[in-house]
């Protein structure tokens, strides 16, 4: 059997950057791109449209929106039970391939809270609560309250009652996730393209996407972005057509046929990252696009916390936030004057989406 060959860190790093329209920006459109990247991470919902300005060429701030209103991008709880936004065609597969995992994972950090009330129980009565309409999050959370259930009550059967947030709430204009709507009623099963598939045609939707937006990378990286077993993704894995490769510790790595693959020498040019961009997640470490020196600068280890970045060579390399209309970066360390200026014009740049 031939010798895998080695990815350098450096490479795996490239190889991201160029999946994540980071290297280059893209001229496909809006849902193209949001299949490519594996879904944007908006908790905070601003962020979905950082992230799409700094990988799409002339991304226009409402094109996101409009997209969100016609129902092209949906926003849900998705992976690792965190807010997403993926396309309509994916949405469904999703849902299969994590349903179960995500309910499994409830139950078992719930246990100590719930006492005696039936999860099963919650669910019908929060499909009943929602049955008129959308809903605000704070009136659904009255109306359970009502009903006699606990004020976590309404989060533990969302994972059994697919929930979308929909517009205009989380919006660039309206921030905050709260009008909730049955993801059925908002998206029927049967609109999309096969309907509702099983568990495992889920999850590998799941494996084409990862791979597609972060590979190459450890079939363990994979299950931990989405919030599966492992146990799981290998049985996804069976009859996709892999190529394989080593990294520099000599750990096993797996990635699609045809996927970019740039050589270490490929120039990264500065890009400027929201908070939580999924390319700084403990999934993607391999790649090394957040030093983990920097980690602690950017995560909170204690509370669900995250700062913007920018990107210089590939790495995150500071800071940014938008202030009286313009951009205001802190580096790490001392930037060249070149690298500097890159960086302000990138900055001077992405001001004019706040001013659109």
């Amino acid at each position: 059997m031939a010798e895998l060959e080695t990815l350098s860190t450096r490479r795996l790093n490239r190889a991201v950057l160029a999946r994540q329209h980071l290297l280059e920006r893209s001229t496909k459109p809006l849902t193209e791109v949001i299949h490519e990247i594996a879904g944007l991470q908006t908790q905070y919902a601003p962020s979905g449209y950082l992230a799409l300005w700094s990988r799409i060429a002339d991304f226009e701030r409402e094109s996101l929106t409009r997209s969100m209103e016609k129902r092209e991008v949906i926003h849900g709880t998705l992976m690792r039970v965190t807010l997403h936004s993926v396309t309509a065609r994916d949405y469904w597969p999703i849902v299969a391939g994590i349903r179960r995992s995500r309910q499994d994972w409830m139950l078992r950090v719930t246990q100590d809270m719930r006492g005696s009330f039936d999860v099963e129980e919650i669910a019908r009565a929060l499909r009943e609560v929602l049955e008129p309409g959308p809903m605000r999050a704070r009136d659904v959370s009255a109306a359970m309250t009502g009903r006699g259930f606990p004020t976590q009550a309404g989060g533990w059967a969302s994972l059994y009652v697919d929930i979308v947030r929909i517009p205009p709430s989380g919006t660039w204009e309206r921030r905050a996730n709260d009008l909730y709507e049955l993801a059925e009623r908002w998206l029927p099963p049967d609109s999309t393209p096969g309907g509702m598939p099983d568990e495992i045609d889920g999850v590998r939707l799941l494996v084409q996407r990862y791979l597609g937006a972060f590979g190459p990378a450890r079939p363990a990286d994979l299950a931990g972005w989405a919030g599966i077993s492992l146990q799981l993704v290998k049985q996804a894995l069976d009859g996709i057509e892999l190529r394989r490769f080593r990294d520099e510790q000599r750990r096993a790595l797996i990635d699609l046929p045809d996927a970019p693959l740039p050589t270490e020498e490929t120039p990264a040019p500065v890009r400027f990252l929201p908070v939580w961009d999924s390319t700084l997640l403990v999934h993607c470490r391999r790649a090394l696009i957040l030093p983990e020196g920097y980690r602690s600068l950017v995560f909170n280890t204690r509370t669900p916390h995250s700062v913007n970045t920018f990107l210089v060579d590939g790495q995150v390399a500071g800071t940014w936030r938008h202030e009286e209309g313009r951009i205001v970066t802190k580096s790490f360390q001392p930037l060249p004057a070149r690298v500097q200026r890159e960086v302000d014009d990138e900055g001077e740049r992405l001001s004019k989406l706040y001013a659109a």
